[in-house]
């Protein structure tokens, strides 16, 4: 595929994360962040949010099976999630994370094992349209060409 196809992609998929709120303009900050000296920068905090995610999810997980709850430790972890999400923008994520501390907050079991779901699902969304975007963004790199802003 010709260079200029190849950005032209990637600003209509970059945009389309947008429109359809999986990032916000938190991402864009994180994004103006990066330069010359530090190029993998998006990369490098995107990829400690995933680790993170995925600790947390698991943590949430096990919390949620015990037959004595702590919800005290369920809304620690979510609240977490929520803030590493929002520092990296993935705005669908962090809104799922808010209905799940409510429902941490009333100790509603069903409620807390819906939402992890929701949020497990929001998560692995993003998380699969970042690596195609950072895919994308390589492609783009490998073929000489500059990433467009």
């Amino acid at each position: 595929m010709d260079l200029v196809k190849l950005q032209r992609q990637l600003v209509d998929y970059r945009d389309s994360l947008y429109h359809e709120c999986f990032l916000d303009e938190q991402f864009t900050q994180l994004q103006e962040l990066q330069d010359e000296n530090n190029p993998d920068f998006v990369v490098e905090v995107v990829s400690l949010f995933f680790e993170d995610s995925e600790r947390l999810l698991n943590e949430l997980t096990k919390a949620l099976e015990q037959q004595s709850i702590d919800f005290k430790r369920v809304d620690a972890h979510v609240h977490q999630l929520k803030g590493s999400s929002s520092s990296i923008g993935a705005q669908r994520v962090q809104k799922s994370c808010i209905a799940f501390r409510n429902y941490c907050e009333e100790q509603n079991v069903e409620g807390c094992l819906t939402c992890l779901q929701l949020v497990r699902q929001e998560y692995y969304l993003v998380k699969s349209k970042l690596e195609a975007l950072f895919k994308l963004e390589q492609q783009i790199l490998s073929a000489g060409g500059s990433i467009p802003i």
